[in-house]
C-alpha cells in the first residue's frame, strides 16, 4: 500500500530511544507568541475598556463600546428565537446530564472522622469568581460552555462570567448566548482572544476580575493563560485533541476507524493511535481510513490529522497495549475488547476512558454528562478532566475535647522539641496537659 494515509507499527520500534519520535505528539509553542501575548496583556492592564475595544476591532473586525461588550436579555431571548426546538433540547439534556454527575462528585467530597474525644473533617468551599473562555470566530462551541459552566455552578460559585469572541455574523453566537444561558452564567461579554483572558485576569471599568479562568482557546489564549497564571488561577493548558483505542480480535473495524476520524476532525494537529494484537484489525482499519479518505482535499483536517499524527501498532498481546497507553497518558481512551471492562483497573493514565464498543468518545464530548476537558499532552499522568473539584477549596477542621487533648500531648510535645519550636509545646502545657 504505497499510497496508504497511516503507517503501521510495531511494539519493539517503540522503544526508548523512539517512542518520542514515533509518537509525534503535537505541542503547543507558546514562546513563539509570547512577546505579542504580553503587549496584548500590559496594554489591557494599563488601558481597560479601551484596550478591549481597539483590540477587538483589530483582530475580530468588531466595533465595541461600553453599551454593546455586554449581552443584554433582549438578546439572550432572541437568541433562543434562532434555534431549532431540537438543538435547545439536546443542549438543556446534555446540561441534567452533566449536572447530575458533578453532583454526585460534590456529594464525596466533605467527611467527619470521629476517633478518642477528637473530631477532624473536611469541609468544601466554592471559590468566588470563575471566567469562562468560549472559543468562536468560524467555529462555536456550546458544549464547552456547558463542560465549562455547571461544574463552577453546581460548586457554588457566586459569580460566572463568559468571554468569547464576536462570530462572524452577529455580535454574540446564539448556540454560545443559550449555552451560556442554561449554564445559569451571571454576565456575557463579547470579546476574546489574549485580551479576553487579560480582563478577566485584571478587571476593567465593565469587566469585574474573576478569582480562576477556565476553558479552551487558540495559542494566544493558552499564552496569556500562562503568563497570568501567578494573577489568576487557571486550568491546564488545552492541546490538540488526542484518542488510543485499544482493539483486539472482536472489535468492529468500522467502529474503529470512524472514532479515529472523529477525533481527526478536531485539529489538523490530532492525535489518533490504535494499539491492537490483531494485524487482521490493523489491517482493516488502515483500509477503512484509505478509502473515507481517498476522496478528501489533501488540505482536509482529517487527512492532515491522520498523515501526520496517525499512528497504528501490533502488539503481541493486550497486556503490552495497556503499558503502553499509560506511557502514553492519552486525553481520551478507548478499549474495545473482550470483556472491557476488565481491563479499567488496569488503567493508570487517561484523561477520559470508553469502555466497550458502544462507548465512542462522542458521548462523552456532548451528552453522557462526564466532562470533555480534559488533560492533553501526557498531562494525564499527573492531571484530571475539569470537574467540580477545581471550583472548591477543600478545609480540614479540627474539633478536640480535653480528653483528646491528653491523648495527643505527649505525641505533640515531642516532636515540637525535636524543632525546638518550644511555643508548640507550652500551647499544650498552658492547656493543663
Amino acid at each position: 500500500m504505497a499510497n496508504t494515509l497511516i503507517r503501521i507499527a510495531t511494539v519493539q520500534e517503540f522503544e526508548d530511544d523512539n517512542f518520542y519520535e514515533l509518537l509525534n505528539r503535537a505541542r503547543l509553542d507558546l514562546v513563539s507568541v509570547e512577546k505579542d501575548t504580553r503587549e496584548i496583556i500590559d496594554s489591557v492592564k494599563l488601558r481597560g475598556n479601551e484596550a478591549l475595544f481597539e483590540l477587538t476591532e483589530k483582530f475580530d473586525g468588531a466595533k465595541l463600546n461600553t453599551g454593546t461588550i455586554k449581552a443584554t436579555k433582549k438578546e439572550i431571548t432572541e437568541a433562543y428565537e434562532t434555534l431549532k426546538p431540537a438543538e435547545i433540547k439536546a443542549m438543556n439534556k446534555a446540561a441534567a446530564n452533566i449536572k447530575k454527575f458533578q453532583q454526585l462528585q460534590l456529594e464525596r467530597i466533605e467527611f467527619e472522622y470521629k476517633k478518642q474525644e477528637v473530631k477532624i473533617g473536611i469541609i468544601s468551599r466554592s471559590i468566588s469568581s470563575v471566567g469562562v473562555y468560549a472559543p468562536g470566530g468560524k467555529t462555536c462551541y456550546p458544549s464547552s460552555v456547558l463542560m465549562s459552566a455547571i461544574p463552577a455552578k453546581v460548586a457554588g460559585v457566586e459569580r460566572i462570567i463568559l468571554c468569547s469572541p464576536p462570530s462572524l455574523k452577529t455580535r454574540f453566537n446564539p448556540y454560545i448566548l443559550v449555552a451560556a444561558d442554561i449554564a445559569e452564567v451571571d454576565e456575557i461579554y463579547c470579546v476574546g482572544g489574549a485580551q479576553a483572558i487579560a480582563a478577566m485576569a485584571y478587571g476593567t471599568e465593565t469587566i469585574k476580575p474573576v478569582e480562576k479562568i477556565v476553558g479552551p482557546g487558540n495559542i494566544y489564549v493558552n499564552a496569556a493563560k500562562q503568563i497570568l497564571s501567578n494573577e489568576v488561577a487557571i486550568d491546564l493548558p488545552a492541546g490538540p485533541s488526542e484518542i488510543l483505542i485499544i482493539a483486539d480480535i472482536t472489535a468492529k473495524a468500522e467502529f474503529v476507524a470512524t472514532d479515529m476520524l472523529a477525533q481527526a476532525e478536531h485539529d489538523e494537529n490530532a492525535t489518533c493511535i490504535l494499539i491492537t494484537d490483531s494485524k487482521k484489525i490493523a489491517d482493516e482499519v488502515r483500509e477503512i481510513l484509505d478509502t473515507i479518505t481517498e476522496n478528501m482535499s489533501e488540505e482536509s483536517i482529517v487527512k492532515i490529522a491522520l498523515k501526520k499524527r496517525g499512528l497504528i501498532v501490533v502488539v503481541n498481546k493486550i497486556e503490552e497495549a495497556i503499558k503502553l497507553s499509560n506511557r502514553i497518558a492519552p486525553e481520551h481512551l478507548t478499549i474495545m475488547t473482550k470483556n472491557s471492562y476488565s481491563f479499567l483497573k488496569k488503567i493508570r493514565n487517561a484523561g477520559a476512558i470508553f469502555l466497550g464498543r458502544h462507548s465512542p468518545v462522542a458521548i462523552g464530548d456532548y451528552s453522557v454528562g462526564t466532562n470533555h476537558v480534559l488533560p492533553t499532552g501526557g498531562y494525564a499522568k499527573t492531571h484530571s478532566g475539569l470537574s467540580v473539584r477545581d471550583f472548591l477549596k477543600t478545609i480540614s477542621y479540627v474539633n478536640c475535647s480535653s480528653k483528646g487533648l491528653k491523648k495527643l500531648a505527649e505525641t505533640t510535645k515531642t516532636l515540637a522539641d525535636i524543632e525546638k519550636l518550644s511555643f508548640h509545646s507550652k500551647s499544650i502545657e498552658v492547656r493543663g496537659v
